[in-house]
């Protein structure tokens, strides 16, 4: 299998702490991610990658299809937005992560998720 190239999308993530969902033990995050193609080429995300590393050294590591369901399809300059959530059982936590994609003529392709941090003092964005 070729290797992935390197695809340029803007990845920005704004994490959030939902105490109301919460409890000792098990700490619950929502967020949203901000995806932007700065590519000429059209790319479709197929597969996610998250890494996610908490408090007390535990990780998870998450796989799946697509994003919330779907494979968008990202055109030069397009951009796909969603909102996802994490339960962890140690705060402050991070995440960090890859996407898969593939271009019109199946060509593989990769972008990287820049690591965010789940902290209970409240909304942080990171780029």
């Amino acid at each position: 299998m070729a290797p992935h190239s390197r695809v340029p999308l803007s990845i920005t993530v704004e994490p959030r702490h939902l105490p109301e969902h919460s409890s000792p033990g098990r700490q619950t995050f929502a967020y949203v991610v901000r995806i932007e193609n700065k590519d000429d080429q059209t790319w479709q995300i197929v597969a996610r990658h998250w890494h996610v590393r908490e408090a007390d050294g535990a990780e998870i590591v998450v796989d799946g299809e697509g994003v919330v369901g779907q494979q968008p399809l990202l055109a030069p300059g397009g951009v796909f937005v969603y909102d996802s959530a994490v339960t962890v059982a140690a705060a402050p936590a991070q995440m960090s992560g890859h996407y898969l994609l593939k271009n019109a003529w199946g060509e593989a392709g990769r972008a990287d998720i820049p690591a965010f941090g789940l902290n209970l003092g409240g909304p942080r964005t990171l780029h």
